[in-house]
Formats: structure tokens, sequence, C-alpha cells
């Protein structure tokens, strides 16, 4: 159905079939996964995980649209338990393929099972996820999940092995170009190659932004010129009200200036970082999942019970919630600042990860091998204690913990 003139260019724009999809080839061309599922209408519940903006929504609709399935579309930020009730009452009723006493056509009613588009999955918590299980496991509805975050952490592992996992990828330089240039030809505008150029940029793989960006521009200064250029882009990017969400630079910028405060030994730059996040509703669970990480990689063995700390921060976030689990984060990130640091178990992990990527699987010395046989223990296996180095041949006397200075 064609969008409004009121809707938002990124909507107006929105394709309708998979073949006027820009970029995911690897999911939606010819012979691909998502491309045999609409063709041979053998839709299963998916979750489509991938950075904002490159099509998780739309990919979502096109199913459902060209496979003549009901679409349904909740938020996990906003939906609860009824408005998930509601979509199952009404996925059961078509499922009995009764037809409508007022239709006088014998025609078949479409009984395939709905789809529930749950936008930001990993917002919902366990028990919301747990209510979904029954109605996937039976196919009362097709869910298709979309998530920023990895779904392996975010997604419940019954659901998650009920569902196919499709990542798709942020959209490239000339993706975002061909996206941002049918924008431009849609409202009737041209645009100077400088500000083309900058679009992309700012974009960074996110179409959504790019052509938030353009429409905001085109309202601006479109009136008085039927060409944008550079600087009209960039004034128009100054004048927005810039705000930090979840899809936007400002996240990126304040999770870094975060942790690197809290490497950095600074309680109260690393407080004041996680207030901005907290203040703007960033997911509790994204930022206890850097203070779990980072009592790893950071404080590492100079402190082992920072680990013990940032998994009962994390379980309180699960449990509690905001507005109460900003304590636990400020307690997290506090032990996190003023704790000793040692990175040495993790630099001496991924210096033996790069012996593996390196040599592949060396042989395992015979001593070390499991020996379930008589023949295999008289060849050597397992043969009692080990002496000296336990490493395959290729790597004897190699040093990863501690780690070797001033290699």
């Amino acid at each position: 159905m064609p969008e409004s003139n009121n809707n938002p260019l990124p909507a107006r724009l929105r394709p309708t079939t998979l073949d006027d999809i820009v970029g995911q080839r690897h999911l939606v061309g010819v012979g691909k996964p998502i491309y045999q599922m609409v063709q041979s209408n053998s839709v299963q519940s998916m979750i489509l995980w991938g950075p904002p903006g490159v099509g998780k929504t739309t990919l979502a609709r096109i199913i459902a649209q060209n496979t003549g399935r009901a679409f349904h579309e909740l938020s996990a930020v906003s939906a609860g338990k009824d408005e998930l009730r509601a979509v199952i009452a009404s996925a059961r009723k078509s499922k009995t393929g009764a037809r409508d006493l007022f239709s006088m056509s014998d025609a078949p009613q479409n009984t395939a099972a709905p789809v529930l588009f749950l936008d930001e999955i990993h917002r919902f918590n366990k028990a919301q996820q747990d209510f979904l299980l029954p109605y996937v496991e039976d196919g009362t509805i097709v869910l298709i999940g979309a998530t920023t975050e990895n779904p392996s952490f975010e997604v419940i592992p019954a659901l998650l092995s009920r569902s196919r996992v499709f990542v798709l990828e942020s959209l490239t330089e000339d993706e975002l170009r061909a996206i941002v240039t049918r924008g431009v030809a849609l409202l009737g505008i041209t645009l100077d190659g400088d500000a083309l150029d900058f679009l992309v940029a700012f974009a960074n793989g996110d179409a959504r932004a790019a052509l938030n960006l353009l429409e905001s521009a085109a309202e601006l200064y479109a009136r008085t010129s039927q060409t944008l250029t550079l600087a009209n882009v960039k004034d128009a990017l100054q004048s927005k009200h810039l705000r930090y969400d979840k899809t936007g630079e400002e996240h990126y910028n304040t999770i870094s200036a975060y942790i690197k405060s809290m490497r950095a030994g600074d309680p109260n730059a690393a407080l004041y970082y996680l207030a901005r996040m907290v203040s703007a509703g960033e997911d509790p669970v994204f930022i206890a999942r850097r203070i779990v990480i980072f009592a790893s990689e950071d404080v590492g063995i100079a402190d082992s019970n920072a680990l013990i700390v940032a998994n009962a921060v994390f379980r309180s976030v699960e449990t509690i919630g905001y507005p109460e689990c900003q304590i636990n984060l400020a307690h997290g990130t506090v032990y996190m600042a003023i704790a000793p640091k040692s990175r040495d178990s993790c630099d001496a992990f991924f210096e033996a990860l790069q012996d593996v990527q390196q040599g592949g699987n060396l042989p395992i010395p015979l001593p070390l091998r499991n020996a379930p046989t008589k023949l295999m223990r008289e060849l050597g296996y397992a043969s009692g204690e080990v002496e000296g180095d336990r490493l395959p041949d290729a790597l004897c006397g190699r040093v990863y913990f501690p780690p070797k200075r001033g290699m």
C-alpha cells in the first residue's frame, strides 16, 4: 500500500518487493534463504539481527505481504502481554478456516499463520519471551523478531532454537548512494555531489539516518532553491534537536566515553556518562553487559571479585529493571573504575587464539588424549601425568601467561 505524503521519507520509500530492496543480497537475492522462503511460502520464525536502518522492518513486511499473511507489528518497548494475547486470539481465529458468514464466496479462507513482527525483541524479558514460545512452536504465529543486539544474549535459548537467525549487514556507501538518490527523486530536488558524499558518510550504513537528514534539509532549504548544497545539509544537521538514541552516533560516543573513563580509573566521569545513558533511556541490560565484559577484559585477575560484582549487577538489572536498577549500575560502575586493572588473562587468550588461527588443529600430545580403548592406551594415549610442556610440539616453550613483555 503506498505511503501518504504525511509519512516520513523513509516510510514513503519503503520497498514492497524483495527485488526493490537495496543491499542484503546474501539473504534476498535469487536462490538465497529468504528469497527461497518467500518463493515457496515456507516461512519460518526468524530473528533479524543487524544495525539500525538496514531494512529489518521492511523485510518483515515484504515477507508477510508476498506470502499472503496477515501482518501484526509490535514494539517490545511498549507492548505487553495484552497486546500479544490480542494477536494470538486473532491468529487462532483465522487458523480455524471458518468462512465469513456474510461472504457469498466459496473460496477457501487464507489460513496461513500470520506474521507477528516484534521490533526490538531484546527488550522483552524472559517471561514475555516464554509467553510466545508455545504459539511459535505450534505454528499459531510466525514470529519475526528484530534486534540490534546479539540474539545469543538477548533471546531465550528455547525461542532461539525454534527460529532461524539472519544477520543483516550495514549498507555500503554505494547502496546508501542508491537509496539517497531515490529519495532525491521522490522529493523532486537535486543534490550536490559534496552533499551526497556527506550524507553517505554521516549515515554510516544507516539508510534511515541518511533519509531523515535529507528530508530535514529539503524542508528547510528546498523552498528557496531546488538544489541542496553541502552547507544546507550541514546546517540542517546542526539545527536538528540532537539527542542520544540507540540509532545515533551519540550512542556510540557515550558508551565509548563511559568505558574509557572506567579504564582510566575515573569514577566521576564514568558516573557522568552512565547518567547520560540512563537519563536517555538506554537499555540497562546493554550497560550491564558492558560492565561484565569490562570486569574480565580490563580488571581481570587484578581483582577477580570484579566479575562476581559485574554478574550480580547484570542479574539485578534483569530482575529489577528501571528505575531502581540505576543504583546497581552505579555500584558496578564505581567498582570497575576504582578496581586495579590487568589485561594479562585477556591478552594471553588472544595470543593463544592467534596461534590456533595460524596453526590450525595441531596434534595434541598423546599422553593428553582420551584413551577409551586398550589399544589406544598401548599406543601411548593418556599414559599418565605429563611432565614438561603440554602444548603441541610445534608450540613447545610458547608462553601466553604471564605475557612476554616486549614482544
